[in-house]
């Protein structure tokens, strides 16, 4: 089977996931059973962060067209996209989405999938499927809609308009733009930086922002309460206290654990 999802697991604690299908990183089937597969690898054996890119001159350019049909094809590939993009946006750290280029479609609903966005300046990102008259199946309808608000997402959607990174910065859609030049490098040193930090409370912070949206306040009050008490059973709670007594904030050594 041709490998189309790479995944490296680097000494610094950065998993990398490359997507790798020539020459746009269209999302077949075949590369989202994979990618649900290494997604579901990083949270039964979590790294310290994660990194998903498709390179430094494109993401992923949306689903592979030649996989459309009627609407029993249409069940079979938004099924695949949901089980890989909610694989993807269950593992338990914190992950960064590297736009280097095109992120289209199920491309922009992949960046969508992760907590964090970084983008070259040559970058474009959005949700085109109403120019095929069909809508987005990955889940671009929900997940955009909470992230920029649902007037933008529908502004977005309805007309099938990309935007460049400048636009998706101003908006939300995106959280940093770099130039073109110092993408790999601002990329990736995001995503080191972040794995310097207690990865398994961060997993918790995650699970309480991510699931708390998903109901009322006063539910996701009482979760971040029972989330709260749960981080001081992780080993890094104790160093991280620990650390502030002796030397101040900021200066503790965490392990991730």
């Amino acid at each position: 089977m041709t490998e189309l999802v790479h995944l490296e697991r680097r000494d610094d604690g950065v998993a990398v996931l490359t997507l790798d299908n020539p020459k746009v990183n269209a999302l077949s089937s075949a590369l989202l059973h994979q990618l649900r597969d290494a997604a579901r690898d990083l949270t039964s054996t979590p790294p310290r962060s994660v990194l998903v890119t498709g390179g430094p001159k494109v993401f992923a350019a949306g689903a592979d067209i030649s996989e459309f049909g009627g609407p029993e094809e249409a069940e079979t590939v938004g099924g695949a996209f949901l089980e890989a993009l909610e694989a993807v946006a269950a593992i338990p750290r914190a992950t960064v989405a590297a736009i280097g280029g095109y992120a289209l479609g199920g491309g922009c609903e992949l960046a969508l999938a992760c907590d964090l966005r970084i983008a070259s300046d040559r970058a474009r990102l959005g949700q085109p499927e109403i120019l095929l008259g069909i809508i987005p199946g990955g889940g671009g309808t929900q997940r955009l809609a909470r992230l920029v608000g649902p007037s933008r997402a529908k502004d977005l959607i309805f007309s099938g308009r990309q935007v460049d990174a400048e636009e998706a910065l101003r908006i939300g859609l995106v959280d940093r733009v770099v130039p073109a030049a110092e993408f790999e490098y601002a990329a990736m040193a995001w995503a080191a930086d972040l794995a310097t930090g207690p990865g398994a409370v961060v997993g918790l912070a995650k699970q309480a922002i991510d699931e708390g949206l998903d109901g009322d306040l006063a539910t996701g009050l009482r979760l971040e309460q029972r989330l709260f008490a749960d981080s001081f059973r992780t080993e890094d709670s104790q160093i991280g206290v620990a650390s502030f007594r002796e030397h101040g904030p900021g200066k503790a050594a965490f392990t991730g654990r």
